[in-house]
This record gives structure tokens, C-alpha cells and sequence, in this order.
């Protein structure tokens, strides 16, 4: 039986990679996203219009693919966007937009997916974090933060589901080569021509973009992805790409002071 897949965040980036390769694996995908629209026409893909902060309008997604397709066996929760700028200074609505969309919207999701799984017995998580859920960066604190907060919802959620055949998994990318860079927003401290950070944030931005832009390809993100959906069992935590992964094996065995010592040399 085809597989069909949910991907939120599905018109540009990871998400439309992850479309496109899935589809290329002979899976049905609705691709959701707020402008419903595709960078590219893939065979295969079926655009949505989904924004994942409505939930009526989630669960109701979610309920129409089911009763076209009969069944929903796997979703890709990976919709979000970044904020930049120092934690001092930051208003509060800037740093709840960045929880809105990246951590309640995955929830909304999962949760608009969750009883359809729970009927069939059997379906698939694959939340999208970062690395930086791991690797704290200055002038992202909110970024690390929500992304570590996901990486734990879908680790306690592997915990929760265990025996109904519905499995978790998050993938951690590193730098990756997208849009995402360009989208990025700074909040009203970054640009504040008087910020006591301004000289460590240029020197710091100029570096995360040029590190962003001659990242990995998102192709590889959706590759990753791919396999563990074709998995018996998938990973509860994967890092794409040898060196990514092994940093990230690293850090958990370097004393958080060396660690934090290592970030500090590197982005500061």
C-alpha cells in the first residue's frame, strides 16, 4: 500500500526536498504550507494550505487526507522560522513568535495526527530540530531553546507511545544551504544601532550565514529523513552527516564548561 506523508512547511527548504524525495520513493505526500503553493511541481506532491498556529485548520487537513486517502501513515512536522539578537532586550512577543510556530505548531500537529495513528495502529513523528537543540549559540537562545524543547517533546512522546505502533524520531540538521538564512528576523535589539553587542553580533552573524550558505544541501536533511520512514524500527534522535554527528557525540561527553568554551571561541 502507497504511503502517505504530511509535510508541514512543505513549499520551500527541507520541507520541499523532503517532498520531493519522498515522492520519489513512490510515496504520496501533501506538502503543507501557509501559501499552499509548491517551488516546484513534483509528481507525486500534493500542496496544502496549512498554517500550522490554526488548529481547527490543521485537524481539519489532517481529517481531508485521511478521507481521500483512506489512511495518514507518517507526518514531518519541520514549519518554522528564526529570530535573532541577544536575550537581553528581547521583547516578549518576539521570543513567544518563535515558540508559536516552531514548537506549538509541531504540537498542533501531532496532536491533530495522533487519534488517526492511534485507529490504525501503527504511524510515523519525524519532528525537524537542529543541532543547535544540542549546541547553544550566542544570539540564538531562542532558536537552541525551542529546538531543544521539540527534541524533548518527541523523546518523552517515543516514551508515551511505546507498544501502539506509532513511532518518534528527530532529525537534527546542521547548516544547512536554504532560504532560511535570508528569512531570518532580527529583533528589535539586534538592530539597535546602541547595543552593547553590536560589534560581537556583526562579527557573529557574518560567520552563522557564511557557515548556512555553504551548508549541506537540504536534499541530504531529506534523505535522512527517507530513511528512517523505510525503517522497521526509526531512530529516536538522528544527526545527518558524519561530522555533524560526531560533534554531536562529542559534546555529550565534553563537561559543559569545555563545551560551552569551545562555542564561545568559535562564535563570539
Amino acid at each position: 500500500m502507497e504511503k502517505v506523508v504530511l509535510v508541514t512547511g512543505g513549499s520551500s527548504g527541507i520541507g520541499a526536498a523532503t517532498a520531493r524525495v519522498l515522492a520519489q520513493a513512490g510515496m504520496k505526500v501533501y506538502a503543507g504550507s501557509r501559501r499552499g503553493t509548491l517551488e516546484t511541481p513534483t509528481e507525486g506532491v500534493v500542496p496544502v494550505k496549512l498554517d500550522v498556529n490554526d488548529a481547527a485548520l490543521t485537524e481539519a487537513v489532517v481529517a481531508d487526507i485521511i478521507a481521500r486517502e483512506g489512511h495518514l501513515d507518517a507526518v514531518v512536522c519541520n514549519a518554522g522560522n528564526g529570530i535573532y539578537g541577544p536575550i537581553e532586550g528581547t521583547l516578549e512577543e518576539e521570543a513567544r513568535s518563535q515558540f508559536e510556530t516552531n514548537y506549538f505548531g509541531a504540537l498542533k500537529t501531532i496532536q491533530a495526527c495522533l487519534p488517526a495513528f492511534r485507529r490504525q495502529g501503527h504511524g510515523r513523528i519525524i519532528t525537524v530540530t537542529s543541532v543547535m537543540a544540542i549546541l547553544q549559540l550566542p544570539f540564538q537562545g531562542f532558536y537552541s531553546s525551542v529546538k531543544a524543547a521539540l527534541l524533548s517533546l518527541s523523546e518523552s512522546l517515543s516514551l508515551e507511545l511505546k507498544g501502539t505502533g506509532i513511532q518518534c524520531c528527530s532529525v537534527l540538521p546542521g547548516d544547512v544551504s536554504t532560504g532560511f538564512t535570508n528569512a531570518r528576523k532580527l529583533n528589535a535589539a539586534a538592530q539597535d544601532p546602541a547595543s552593547p553587542y553590536r560589534e560581537k553580533m556583526e562579527k557573529n552573524l557574518k560567520k552563522i550565514e557564511a557557515d548556512e550558505r555553504g551548508g549541506m544541501k537540504p536534499e541530504v536533511i531529506a534523505k535522512a529523513i527517507l530513511k528512517q520512514l523505510k525503517r522497521r524500527h526509526m531512530k529516536v534522535r538522528v544527526i545527518p552527516r558524519i561530522d555533524y554527528a560526531a560533534v554531536g557525540a562529542l559534546v555529550r561527553f565534553l563537561p559543559e564548561k569545555s563545551k560551552l568554551a569551545l562555542l564561545n571561541y568559535l562564535y563570539s
